[in-house]
C-alpha cells in the first residue's frame, strides 16, 4: 500500500473539529464508558503534560490530576470516538511540550503561572470543512472511482461490466 492511501485512511479518522490543546492547558475531558449494555459520560478533570502527533489522527494527550494525594495520569486518544469533548478551562504559561517534571513536585511547588486567554473563542470548536467542501470532496472521490472502475473494466475489452 503506497502512503498516500494509508493518509486517506488515516485522515477519514480523524474528527473534523478539534479544540487546539497545549501542554500546560488545564482541560475537562469527557469520556464516554460502557457499563454492560450501557454507556455513560465521565469527566476527567487535569493539567495536559504532553501532546503527543497533533496533526496525526493518533494525536493524543496526557492529563494528570491528584486525586486524594495520588497522581492520576490518564492518555487519551483526540480522534477517538469514546472521547466526547474536551474543554479547556485554563491556560498556564510554560516553555516545554513534556511536562514530566510535575510528577516530582506537589504543593505550591507544582503550580503553573495563569495566561490569560479567551475562554469562549479557545473552547468554540470550529467545522474544518463546510458543506462546499465536503461537496467538492464527495464528488472528487466518485470522479476517482469511475476512473478506477475504467482501468479494471476497458468497455473495449468484450468482458461485461458489473
Amino acid at each position: 500500500m503506497s502512503f498516500s492511501i494509508l493518509k486517506q485512511i488515516g485522515d477519514a479518522q480523524k474528527k473534523n473539529a478539534v479544540v487546539d490543546i497545549r501542554s500546560g492547558d488545564t482541560v475537562k475531558v469527557t469520556q464516554k464508558i460502557k457499563e454492560g449494555e450501557k454507556f455513560r459520560s465521565q469527566v476527567f478533570e487535569g493539567i495536559v503534560i504532553r501532546v503527543d502527533r497533533k496533526e496525526s489522527h493518533t494525536a493524543r494527550i496526557v492529563v494528570r490530576k491528584i486525586a486524594s494525594g495520588v497522581g492520576v495520569e490518564k492518555s487519551f486518544l483526540i480522534h477517538s470516538p469514546l472521547v466526547e469533548k474536551i474543554e479547556i478551562t485554563k491556560r498556564s504559561k510554560v516553555r516545554r511540550n513534556n511536562l514530566s517534571y510535575l510528577r516530582t513536585r506537589s504543593g505550591k511547588s507544582a503550580r503553573l503561572a495563569a495566561k490569560d486567554f479567551d475562554r469562549a473563542a479557545v473552547n468554540e470548536v470550529k467545522a474544518a470543512a463546510t458543506e462546499e467542501e465536503v461537496k467538492e470532496v464527495i464528488a472528487e472521490e466518485k470522479a476517482d472511482a469511475e476512473t478506477v472502475k475504467e482501468a479494471k473494466n476497458p468497455k473495449g475489452s468484450g468482458e461485461p461490466e458489473e
